[in-house]
């Protein structure tokens, strides 16, 4: 008798495995948003500064209309 084609058999093997599964698909998520993290702070950063505010005149001292 082949008691390995048992659905219950294929049932508790498949619940033994699921904790290990679990934690190595979070271990994966952890890890993709980590480097999308580390990604985005890099885009940030490359960012260009906006210019300052004018100091002086009748034209953009009070707000830059920079585009």
């Amino acid at each position: 008798m082949n008691i390995s084609s048992t659905p219950a058999v294929q049932s508790a093997t498949s619940a033994a495995a699921a904790p290990t599964s679990d934690a190595v698909n979070i271990l994966v998520l952890k890890k993709a948003l980590n480097t999308q993290a580390a990604a985005a702070a890099t885009l940030i950063q490359a960012l260009p500064q906006p210019p300052a505010l004018a100091t002086t005149g009748a034209v953009g001292t009070r707000v830059n209309t920079f585009a």
